[in-house]
């Protein structure tokens, strides 16, 4: 006789083997659902690195597409007739953007000089309203007939007193040159200055009594 313990434990042995395959192949299961979510995942990512790069390119192709149409030297084709690269591109914005700043620091010169210009013009509209108002103060002047001889020995004296006042300006270079020449007018052309001189040279003339 066979001993029975052997025989249970092979029916043992037979009746767990449907379990465990079961087991097997539920597991064989969750293992091929994991790779394919990780496959998905993979193609997902690798799918919106792809977008995320394109869409960079998109951004530089635009830029360079506005910087070829704002620059003025990039829309010149070369001799064999291809657009420029993106480096000469980047390169002839650069020089536009630096032409651009000369120009504006050449316009802030000239707009400076322009406002120096109109000190300057409004210092001698404010001198002779006070050399008119200084011809209108001398007694007997509406009794007075000048001629045009005398009017040109009045402006004679006061230019040939400015003209020697004017000869200490500087005249070494143009930046010196006219630097002096407001100084001087700020110095020399004040409406005080001016009143005396008319008054010397009205008195030279004996104009004043």
């Amino acid at each position: 006789m066979y001993p029975r313990c052997g025989s249970s434990g092979s029916i043992q042995n037979i009746h767990q083997t449907p379990s465990s395959s079961n087991h097997n192949s539920e597991d064989e299961d969750d293992s091929g659902d994991n790779k394919a979510s990780a496959i998905s995942f993979k193609e997902r990512r690798r799918e919106a690195h792809t977008q995320a790069e394109q869409k960079r390119r998109d951004a530089i192709k635009k830029g360079y597409d506005s910087l070829q149409e704002l620059v003025p030297t990039c829309q010149q084709t070369d001799a064999s007739g291809y657009k420029p690269s993106k480096a000469a591109v980047l390169q002839k914005s650069i020089d536009y953007i630096q032409y651009l700043l000369q120009q504006r620091r050449r316009q802030e010169d000239e707009r400076n000089a322009l406002r120096k210009d109109v000190i300057a013009l409004r210092i001698m509209q404010a001198n002779y309203e006070q050399i008119v108002k200084a011809q209108h103060s001398v007694p007997g002047h509406n009794e007075q007939r000048l001629t045009d001889q005398d009017k040109f020995q009045v402006f004679q004296g006061i230019m040939d007193k400015l003209f020697e006042s004017f000869e200490s300006v500087p005249t070494n270079n143009f930046a010196e040159f006219s630097g002096g020449v407001f100084n001087w007018l700020e110095e020399y052309c004040k409406p005080q200055s001016l009143r005396t001189m008319v008054h010397d040279v009205l008195r030279e003339q004996n104009y004043t009594p």
